[in-house]
């Protein structure tokens, strides 16, 4: 091999290497999962992932270096967000390499699914066909904000936080099925859960808003 074609090829895997080395961190990784959800400022995503400020301003910066966050600054605050729809791409790709790769991740989905409310669980194309029959109230127990960047039409905005509290506000003639941000988030099962120790009857989909909309469910966005 030619000396010019070696300097290309080092090259060439240096760029590569620099996605997955930005990547190789699990706060990293939480913090593109909330970045998918909606944009946010540095203090909302430290309150999210669970780190100080200065942690999460660091791993950001990584993730900035790499390309793969983008951010903008109005007055004091700085809201990051991702670069593309590429880097959702990769986050699918990657969950769905592990799933098939690292027995861990299906012996830790299996631990979750057994310890929670397993009969109410509820396919796609179940809740396509649940709404289609317009029986069913949508319950989004994200934040307010990933609920006004993104959610299904009629979903019901109620935080998990503030689900025990408003509980009187939800119909018991009627199926309540929740969603969050997907297979690696618990706030919709912990919301079925606690609805169904309270008598109602309630389901939870394992599809986060991105998957959902690739199943063809449409999503609309809220004015801010």
């Amino acid at each position: 091999m030619s000396e010019a074609c070696e300097f290309y090829r080092d090259a060439l895997y240096e760029q590569l290497a620099r996605l997955t080395k930005a990547m190789a961190h699990p706060r990293r990784l939480m913090l593109l999962d909330v970045l998918l959800q909606a944009p946010r400022t540095v203090e909302a995503l430290a309150e999210q992932v669970g780190t100080s400020v200065a942690s999460t301003s660091q791993h950001l910066q990584v993730l900035r270096g790499a390309r793969l966050v983008e951010a903008d600054k109005k007055g004091l605050y700085v809201t990051y967000r991702l670069a593309d729809d590429l880097v959702h791409g990769l986050l699918r790709d990657l969950r769905e390499l592990a799933r098939h790769r690292l027995a861990e991740i299906d012996q830790l989905q299996r631990q979750v699914h057994d310890q929670g409310p397993g009969a109410a669980r509820l396919s796609a194309d179940e809740l396509r066909e649940c709404l289609s029959r317009g029986e069913a109230l949508l319950l989004d127990v994200r934040p307010a904000e990933e609920y006004r960047a993104g959610h299904l039409p009629g979903a019901v905005l109620m935080p998990l936080e503030e689900l025990e509290e408003r509980l009187s506000e939800l119909p018991r003639d009627r199926p309540i099925v929740a969603y969050c941000r997907g297979d690696y988030c618990l706030m919709a099962r912990r919301a079925v859960a606690l609805l169904l120790d309270h008598g109602y009857q309630a389901h939870y989909v394992d599809e986060g808003i991105r998957e959902l909309q690739e199943e063809g469910l449409p999503v609309e966005a809220s004015p801010s």
